[in-house]
């Protein structure tokens, strides 16, 4: 598998901040809130900033109760359950990003579908696994500050869901970063993990997201810059995996930076 790509060096980081790129993200959002996407809908944007799409299947992988879940709802939009309930099935939902790209400054809408099952339900029903695996482009890797064992279950699923995708991209999450007082995972544990496993490793807030001002509705926008970071990295990685697998660019250490 390809070596992950530097932070920023494949997609423009804080290019959503821009003017250029509220123009763009204003067709995932209708009066200041995120609109949902069923799998056959798509943004429209107006024909003289018309753009390629780039569309990938992502199974969202981790233990019951880690957040699978809620940070699917938070990159979608949507409001976060209060209470855990397990996923009893499969579950997708689709995320349109709009994203820079650094080489060429061409605008690209990615459209994430992610995959959600409970763990329960993957234990059960094979064909569930095979399901969520079947011509996945990427494996979301998710464990929780507050809960030791989910972190220390990482090897098992990376070996259990990805092992035998060596093509597939690997993102591991930490959730509940916000908790990160009542941490069971001190931050010398993640550098021994990124050093080990060479996977890029992110974090997420459980927060709840911030309101209108009726006090009701999630404001979109606030909601886009709490997960714009993880919806770059994951354009960052899939773009760039493409790119190696068109022979575009190298595969191995000759593609680290120097």
């Amino acid at each position: 598998m390809a070596r992950p790509p530097a932070h920023g060096s494949v997609v423009v980081p804080d290019w959503h901040e821009t003017t250029e790129g509220k123009e763009y993200l204003a067709c995932i959002l209708r009066k200041s809130r995120r609109r949902v996407f069923g799998l056959l809908e798509r943004p429209v944007l107006p024909p003289p900033v018309a753009i390629d799409t780039a569309s990938y299947k992502i199974f969202v992988s981790g233990k019951s109760g880690v957040g699978k879940t809620a940070l699917v709802a938070k990159l979608a939009g949507l409001e976060v359950p209060l209470v855990h309930h397990e996923t009893t099935g499969i579950q997708t939902t689709v995320v349109f990003w709009p994203a820079k790209l650094q080489a060429s400054n061409r605008v690209i809408m990615f459209r994430f579908e992610f995959w959600d099952c409970g763990e329960s339900a993957l234990k059960k029903f094979d064909h569930m696994l095979l399901a969520c695996k079947e011509n996945t482009d990427a494996f979301l890797f998710l464990f929780s500050f507050t809960d030791r064992a989910s972190f220390e279950d990482l090897p098992g699923q990376l070996a259990r869901i990805a092992g035998e995708a060596p093509g597939v991209v690997r993102m591991v999450i930490g959730s509940k970063f916000d908790q990160y007082m009542h941490t069971d995972v001190p931050e010398r544990d993640l550098t021994a993990f990124r050093q080990a496993w060479q996977l890029p490793l992110l974090r997420v807030k459980s927060v709840p997201g911030r309101r209108l001002a009726d006090g009701r509705t999630l404001d979109g926008w606030a909601g886009l810059a709490d997960i714009a970071h993880v919806l770059n990295g994951l354009a960052e990685q899939l773009w760039h995996q493409d790119q190696v697998a068109a022979g575009l660019l190298p595969t191995s250490a000759e593609n680290t930076p120097s």
